[in-house]
């Protein structure tokens, strides 16, 4: 479909539509990992945005933005995995004093 719309840079374009519904899906799931592919979504749409600012250098602030969504993403990781673990850590402490 993105070929049918003439969109540049085309495989990673394709990269980044997966990565995001790859993303969709886990988050649909509240799968821990989905932070993690939004991630991957963010350093592919980084580099598209960089490859882009080379023509318009309006471009970069987009691909800043993009990296503050990456480092976001990595703390929404890191963020509930700790959560996770607290979660884990308290069930097994009640069942202990219940």
């Amino acid at each position: 479909m993105l070929k049918a719309f003439h969109t540049a840079n085309l495989y990673p374009s394709t990269l980044s539509v997966t990565t995001s519904f790859i993303a969709v899906y886990l988050t649909f799931g509240r799968n821990l990992y989905f932070s993690l592919a939004y991630a991957a979504n963010d350093v592919v749409l980084i580099v598209l945005w960089a490859l882009a600012s080379v023509e318009n250098s309006s471009c970069i602030s987009v691909a800043v933005c993009f990296t503050a969504f990456f480092f976001n993403d990595i703390y929404g990781f890191i963020s509930w995995n700790e959560m996770e673990k607290r979660q884990k850590y308290c069930r097994r402490e009640a069942k202990r004093c219940g």
